[in-house]
């Protein structure tokens, strides 16, 4: 009996990190359905394209998608939501990042800094689009996170400091972002409870993935833990399997390591106040970001 296909959504797979874990997959038996949000679709495809993998068992559908417009991410679910149609969602991967400073004005008019937008607020907003298919799936939503979180001691500056035009560092608002982020996933595991597994995973320090190309964040291979984007993705990837859910359902964050982070790691994340903070509702969303 053929082994049916798992299908998984993905932001941010055009390169890097992203990349890497879709091509693992690619290399693996069990036959994969994806479908790819990609800023340039040409570029990813024809990257793709040079996988050579084996068509008649994976299939790759890549759709525009621009995280800065939440426009775009309304039409980017709409597109998906058509190509699924009755089809199960396996697994929905949130990967997109970037790292760059609050300056000057938010995307299309955002109150907003673009790092925030892309990081957080879109991939929220995506969430919110296409819940009813995550939960009839019974999803798992892995959300690429990372050990920057911890370098947010003082969550009242948040909304100042991610506000378009606030002047705040880039390393600081790349901190704050997967910071908002992972509130974000706490929110989501306790708003989908008993429909969708909710995984943050780390992939570590991964020099080599382009994400500081622009930044002040400089990330070298001869640093303490470094690891190598292959190394990376297999962490990522352990985010699709991994089954040994503590019996807390607040430790939803595994390590680049394997492991389940406790809970005093990421302590600032689990105030319930502050999660519902910045989860904003599907509504609320669209009537700020002029949707």
């Amino acid at each position: 009996m053929a082994t049916l296909a798992k299908t998984v959504v993905a932001t941010g797979a055009s390169s890097g990190l992203g990349f890497e874990a879709i091509k693992q997959l690619l290399g693996q038996g069990r036959p994969y359905k994806f479908i790819l949000g990609a800023r340039d679709t040409a570029r990813t495809q024809a990257a793709y394209d040079e996988l050579k993998f084996d068509t008649g068992k994976h299939s790759i559908d890549i759709l525009p998608l621009e995280l800065s417009n939440l426009k775009g991410v309304k039409t980017f679910a709409q597109q998906t939501l058509s190509k699924l149609g009755n089809e199960k969602l396996d697994y929905l991967f949130l990967n997109a990042g970037m790292i760059s400073g609050a300056e000057g004005p938010g995307p299309n008019g955002s109150k907003w800094c673009e790092a925030y937008v892309v990081n957080h607020l879109s991939q929220h907003y995506l969430m919110h689009l296409i819940k009813e298919k995550l939960m009839a799936s019974k999803s798992r939503v892995v959300v690429v996170s990372s050990g920057a979180v911890r370098n947010v001691p003082d969550t009242s500056v948040l909304e100042k400091d991610l506000k378009a035009g606030a002047g705040t560092a880039d390393r600081v608002v790349y901190c704050e972002t997967k910071f908002v982020q992972l509130l974000g996933a706490h929110w989501w595991r306790r708003e989908l409870k008993g429909k969708c597994d909710i995984v943050a995973v780390s992939p570590g320090l991964i020099p080599n993935t382009g994400l500081a190309r622009n930044s002040t964040m400089k990330l070298t291979v001869d640093m303490p833990d470094a690891k190598t984007v292959p190394e990376g993705a297999a962490s990522l990837l352990l985010a699709f399997t991994k089954d040994d859910f503590p019996e807390d359902p607040d430790q939803i964050f595994l390590t680049s390591w394997g492991e389940w982070w406790s809970k005093d790691v990421i302590a600032n994340s689990l105030d319930k106040e502050l999660q519902e903070k910045w989860t904003p509702g599907l509504e609320q969303i669209e009537k700020e970001e002029g949707i």
